[in-house]
């Protein structure tokens, strides 16, 4: 099994946090263009499945020896030459080693996990895509190590704390409840796909069936394949969500790193939601790309075609060194307080109010979550056991 153990450097700062951490990954296609992928919360490498088809043109591991790579003749990637994918497993889920303290998760200690995978693979330097929480890592590794990054893709991102409360109407309230007490993969698949899909894509009819049905069955298969993502995995990955943050001085090292960057989202996605990617977009000018489409958080699978094409566009202007002001199609600041700025501020303002009664209204709600469930256990406990009539006899 192919495995980096990352945190063997004894000068590493964070050698201690990363002793005996094994990162699990897999690589597929050959070709000059390497390209790192970085999933999201409880994703594991082959959720990036459309991607690695698309990229590499083929999804079959490098080291599935049992098999000749199938590759797709007419494949996309033949545009900029071959491509070799690598994705993996973060540290918290799937084969990769799951540590048990909170404080061994944060966004920037799992970017180290991804630099270390890069020397692992003997990269030197390659495209980082990152979905999710995996955007706020790739975030991380870019401003961490910037000479690195040929370009840089981030897939339905948000910033941290706040910015992870997803929105809250009375379709998020019920998704959350379902998730909260989801027990099997079944319960977890159901939730999933409301999760990660636009209603309309989910109800459109393939062959007799609805593809909300279809995805079920992929759903349950895969989860049940990897197993449902432990507490500690969970947790952690959560900490490092809810920790992580962006500072400006990252951010100029990102803006003046040489290369340039997609911001690519899904306009109904109701987990990150897409006015922080714009926000992100427009910090990130003039390197940045924003490219919306229509689709909810798992946009990579419900539009396929159209996201692989917008990261091959990236890989593409990046190896004909597109300048930035020909690259981005973000609006420039404009200078000086006007009118319309003062309102964006006082938007801005009335958002993070917002936001904190999101937190408060969800915190009170997983006490009661957890509240039920704990009075539940203890009635269960107390309940007398039933005496059959027969044995009274």
């Amino acid at each position: 099994m192919p495995y980096c153990e990352v945190g063997k450097a004894p000068s590493s700062d964070d050698a201690a946090l990363n002793n005996g951490i094994q990162i699990y990954y897999r690589t597929y296609g050959h070709g000059p263009t390497k390209v790192l992928l970085i999933i999201g919360l409880a994703g594991t490498h082959d959720s990036w499945g459309p991607q690695i088809k698309g990229l590499a043109g083929t999804d079959r591991p490098n080291d599935d020896e049992s098999m000749e790579v199938d590759r797709e003749p007419d494949g996309a990637h033949n545009e900029v030459g071959g491509i070799e994918v690598c994705s993996f497993d973060n540290r918290g889920m799937g084969r990769s080693s799951v540590p048990t303290k909170k404080s061994d998760y944060t966004t920037r200690i799992m970017a180290k996990d991804a630099i270390a995978l890069l020397d692992h693979l003997g990269w030197k330097k390659a495209h980082v895509f990152g979905h999710s929480m995996g955007a706020m890592i790739a975030c991380k590794m870019a401003a961490l190590v910037p000479d690195r990054i040929l370009s840089l893709a981030l897939l339905n991102v948000t910033g941290g704390g706040f910015e992870c409360v997803p929105k809250l109407d009375r379709k998020s309230l019920s998704i959350a409840i379902r998730f909260l007490k989801a027990k099997t993969p079944e319960q977890r698949a159901a939730v999933d796909l409301d999760t990660h899909y636009s209603e309309e894509f989910l109800e459109e009819i393939v062959g007799s069936n609805t593809r909300r049905s279809i995805l079920y069955q992929d759903y349950v298969k895969g989860i049940t394949a990897s197993g449902m993502q432990s507490n500690y995995g969970f947790e952690g990955q959560i900490n490092a969500c809810w920790r992580h943050k962006m500072t400006q001085a990252e951010i100029d090292l990102i803006r003046s790193g040489g290369f340039l960057v997609s911001v690519i989202h899904g306009r109904q996605d109701i987990i990150a939601q897409i006015n922080h990617a714009r926000r992100l977009a427009q910090k990130l000018q003039p390197v940045a790309r924003m490219v919306e489409f229509h689709g909810a958080h798992l946009v990579t699978h419900e539009r396929t075609e159209e996201v692989n094409q917008a990261l091959l566009d990236l890989i593409k202007a990046s190896e004909m060194k597109m300048s930035p002001h020909e690259w981005t199609n973000v609006p420039k600041k404009s200078s000086g307080v006007t009118e319309a700025s003062s309102r964006t501020s006082v938007e801005r303002e009335g958002n993070r109010i917002l936001a904190k009664i999101h937190i408060y209204i969800l915190y009170i709600f997983s006490l009661f979550m957890m509240a039920l469930k704990y009075a539940r256990s203890a009635l269960q406990r107390l309940k007398p056991a039933r005496v059959e009539a027969s044995s009274l006899k």
